[in-house]
């Protein structure tokens, strides 16, 4: 069985990303990309559909674990009766191919261990043909071919391999799996032990770039390295998640591909990345982004692929029986089809951020947001899927609204502070149109707040980001009023959900429920902090840093009521708004510093 969501520890190598479960079982492995078929699936079924364990053969949880440093090498320890073990896992920035090392050292005592490597490719429908080739493994099936180097022997059967070796103090035992395609020469294996420092160093080197040393350092750092290590590295672009179908609700069918790049991170990705001093990883985001929209910008999808790919085709694999029964498991997302207007102001938000940061123009960028201007001007008006993707009917959702009114925004200010060509009196005057249309039929003037679409009587927690585009002043009765209605509607154990699946009938079209999404709440706590409840927006904060596992990672989602996470996992939109959460609340805090020592001296 799978372990619970938290339970789980990612290593990666900006291309690919593993789960290690605190039994020393890697359950979750797609090769070569964050998105190809995975060849360790135990997490959505079984280990019939492939893990890797490397643990003390009694079995059982690790006594500890943590990140070596603010890095992606994990340390997992186990006490067992006969001793102490440690085993150190990481997939160094990858060189020829990629790696994954695992290196067993031996602490006190002699603790006896076992290694079971069961590679299934194609998410577990494909066992490879296993061979020993020169003292090494070598399995290969169909396009995949990978090999295993270490220093024990091991035997082979039914499709496993298997060692049993003894390790005592100051002793280091190494393993190495490198996967390649299979009509390719075997790469040059790496050094394990050296492997492990050349990935320390590289986490070094990067986190030391980091200019924020606020108060909350340590878990805004946690967070960078997370974004860092879902980034990939060959286009730039940030997938949601390192997994698929993870449901959010256990035995539930909202179960979906993360695995992909959504538009609409673009402005929390930049934002928390020019925040914290990282320049060159906002600049090759914003190149991906504009060579993903480049193409038919009135055309523009949800989501793409690593390197811009538009088909996301969704398609179920029906052979696994889905994440504690959470069925179906998909591979793609539908979604990818969907209309959702907000985007085209997602991507001019997040492009006239970058333009405010310095970021060097790109030429041909303006023509670009000129075309998704020209489409947003003549399709305001349309209903559209929304931000959260529902797939019930198209409806006129408040935030699609808003975010129309923010492209609009963005491009007069690029006109007004930057000089940029454009029919700006026509842009100011859609602007007011659209404000005008927001406030007139997405407000509930009985209950003081915006609705989740025109004429619903359910809430939207992206309606608390009406302010922080700048939509309306925070000081706005209409903005408390609909932060305290979607605390109140929304709110689940003093978390907040995104929407009430079964408000005005039924919003998505989908059967079931789910947890509380995480970034939500930290959308609550720029709220509260915006309204000026600073003390509520901290303490909500302080909880929220409590839902992380041991490893300060977070899922898409949390059951306040069953105490778990959920969702897929490690989710970019949750660490983003872990630190534009930190950066808002402390940028004030030091502000008010800063006043009131100027006052001091003042007197």
């Amino acid at each position: 069985m799978a372990g619970r969501i938290e339970d789980y520890g990612v290593i990666g190598d900006l291309q690919a990303a593993a789960l290690v479960g605190n039994d020393g079982s890697i359950d979750w492995l797609c090769l070569p990309r964050f998105d190809s078929p995975a060849c360790f699936g135990a997490l959505l079924h079984d280990e019939r559909a492939g893990r890797w364990l490397l643990a003390p053969a009694a079995g059982g949880r690790c006594a500890r674990r943590r990140y070596r440093g603010s890095s992606l090498v994990l340390e997992t320890e186990w006490e067992t009766p006969e001793g102490t073990v440690r085993v150190i896992d990481a997939m160094p920035p990858r060189g020829e191919a990629a790696d994954v090392v695992r290196l067993v050292e031996g602490v006190s005592g002699r603790v006896p261990m076992r290694m079971d490597l069961r590679l299934r490719f194609d998410y577990g429908d494909v066992v490879p043909w296993i061979r020993h080739i020169d003292g090494d493994v070598s399995a290969v099936a169909g396009p995949d071919a990978a090999w295993l180097a270490g220093p024990t022997p091991v035997t082979v059967a039914d499709g496993t391999v298997s060692a049993e070796f003894t390790v005592g103090p100051g002793e280091e035992v190494p393993f190495v799996l490198t996967h390649t395609e299979s009509h390719l020469p075997r790469p040059h294996p790496v050094d394990g032990p050296q492997a492990v420092r050349d990935s320390e160093a590289f986490w070094a080197d990067w986190i030391g770039r980091c200019t924020y040393d606020g108060e909350w350092a340590d878990a805004v750092r946690s967070s960078l390295v997370v974004l860092k290590g879902l980034t990939y590295a060959p286009t730039g672009g940030i997938v949601a998640a390192a997994t698929t179908s993870l449901p959010e609700e256990i035995g539930g069918a909202r179960n979906w591909d993360y695995r992909y790049c959504w538009l609409r991170d673009a402005t929390l990705t930049l934002q928390a990345l020019l925040a914290t001093g990282y320049q060159d990883e906002a600049r090759a985001w914003r190149e991906w982004l504009l060579r993903a929209v480049a193409a038919e910008p009135m055309n523009l999808r949800i989501m793409y692929g690593l390197h811009g790919e538009r088909r996301l085709l969704e398609y179920t694999l029906d052979g696994l029986s889905g994440y504690e029964g959470s069925a179906p498991v998909r591979v793609g997302n539908a979604a990818a089809d969907q209309y959702q207007l907000d985007v085209w102001g997602e991507v001019l938000d997040g492009l006239h951020l970058a333009r405010e940061a310095g970021i060097a123009p790109n030429e041909s960028a303006w023509d670009l947001q000129r075309a998704l201007l020209d489409y947003l001007e003549g399709h305001w008006e349309d209903p559209d899927n929304g931000l959260w993707e529902v797939r019930g009917p198209r409806r006129h959702f408040v935030h699609s609204k808003v975010l129309a009114w923010t492209g609009l925004d963005r491009a007069v200010k690029a006109v007004e502070r930057f000089g940029r060509d454009g029919p700006v009196q026509r842009w100011r005057a859609l602007r007011a149109r659209i404000h005008d249309d927001v406030c007139e039929r997405g407000y509930d003037a009985d209950r003081n707040t915006f609705t989740q679409f025109y004429g619903s009587q359910g809430l939207d927690a992206a309606l608390l980001l009406m302010p922080a585009v700048g939509f309306l002043p925070w000081s706005d009765e209409r903005v408390r009023g609909t932060v305290d209605a979607i605390r109140r509607e929304l709110g689940e154990d003093g978390l907040v959900l995104r929407y009430r699946p079964d408000a005005d009938g039924g919003v998505d079209g989908l059967p079931g429920g789910e947890g509380t999404f995480l970034v939500c709440s930290f959308w609550m706590v720029d709220a509260l902090h915006g309204i000026g409840r600073t003390g509520e927006a901290r303490e909500l904060f302080q909880r929220l840093l409590g839902l992380r596992n041991d490893l300060g990672l977070l899922a898409e989602e949390y059951d306040p009521h069953a105490r778990r996470q959920l969702g897929n996992t490690p989710q970019a939109f949750s660490h983003l708004g872990l630190v534009n959460s930190a950066l808002h609340i402390d940028t004030a805090r030091s502000r008010t510093s800063r006043t009131e020592e100027v006052a001091t001296c003042a007197r």
